[in-house]
């Protein structure tokens, strides 16, 4: 067994993207504690949240604050610093940074100046919770938070219900209730659900089970509305397109010949229109609409 590397301090002209505990603060590896520590200057999300977690493991490094509000004006700035030599950690409140949070204008930029940019390997909530959901993930598609308004977050699950892979969400305390409403009504009670919250915390739960049992759950106590969430959606059924472009073609082979008729359902499903045609013959011969002459 090879005997383990020593933990090498940061490199003058680096950018360290560092991921801090998401809970429990003995989560934070000894690397990220020795790059924390030897860094020039930490830009962090919230220089508070920061600012106690370095207190806890006796660290005084210099921080400044890089958020959603302020990353395109100082990005420029902590550019400047790695350009002179000075090194950098970018972390954010919680987890692993540019995951739903911010930091890709600064990336984008010291990657440009073709300045280093070395990623260290920790927590985030994502990935910490569908590996423990016992959904498929093979293959799992990471889309953030959902729209915070009810009509655009119905909407949006309207259009992903038959997303082939397990999908992940954040979601916060305050819509975690109407976000599991939604979810039964835009993809049906029996979709299969996995929920996290407050992981690697005091109150750590994991629930799964299916869309139309969610909010029970959730109602059944109140402290299974605090916290934050990582929602995690099953993979839709298999779309039947044969039978969508059938159910669109029979109404309007009733006024349209054929080949009018597959022109617009095939722009309406973004399908190829030959193969549309060829569908509508078909029906038409078969008598299966009173379809006018072609």
């Amino acid at each position: 067994m090879n005997e383990p590397s020593p933990t090498p301090a940061a490199v003058a002209g680096t950018l360290y993207i560092v991921p801090t505990p998401i809970g429990n603060l003995s989560d934070l590896s000894p690397r990220a504690l020795k790059i924390l520590d030897s860094v020039d200057l930490i830009a962090a999300e919230d220089t508070r949240t920061t600012g106690s977690m370095l207190g806890h493991f006796g660290l005084r490094t210099r921080m400044t604050a890089l958020h959603e509000h302020n990353e395109e004006q100082v990005a420029g700035t902590l550019l400047a610093r790695l350009a002179e030599g000075q090194s950098l950690a970018l972390v954010c409140d919680a987890g692993t940074p540019l995951v739903s949070d911010p930091g890709y204008r600064l990336v984008a930029a010291v990657r440009e100046a073709g300045l280093p940019v070395i990623a260290l390997p920790g927590p985030c909530a994502a990935v910490t919770a569908l590996s423990a959901a016992g959904l498929p993930s093979d293959a799992f598609s990471f889309f953030g938070f959902p729209p915070p308004k009810p009509a655009a977050r119905r909407q949006w699950l309207s259009e992903h219900a038959y997303w082939p892979h397990t999908i992940v969400l954040y979601e916060s305390s305050h819509r975690i209730q109407g976000l599991a409403d939604d979810l039964a009504q835009a993809l049906g009670a029996d979709r299969l659900v996995a929920v996290a919250r407050e992981i690697s915390k005091r109150f750590e739960q994991h629930w799964r089970g299916s869309a139309g049992e969610l909010p029970e759950w959730l109602a059944g106590d109140a402290d299974r509305l605090r916290g934050e969430f990582v929602v995690m959606i099953g993979p839709g059924p298999a779309r039947d397109t044969q039978a969508h472009i059938d159910a669109l073609l029979r109404p309007l082979l009733r006024d349209m010949e054929p080949s009018r008729a597959a022109r617009v359902a095939a722009e309406a499903l973004g399908e190829r229109r030959n193969a549309v045609y060829r569908r509508a013959l078909a029906l038409a011969e078969a008598g299966d609409s009173q379809a006018p002459e072609a």
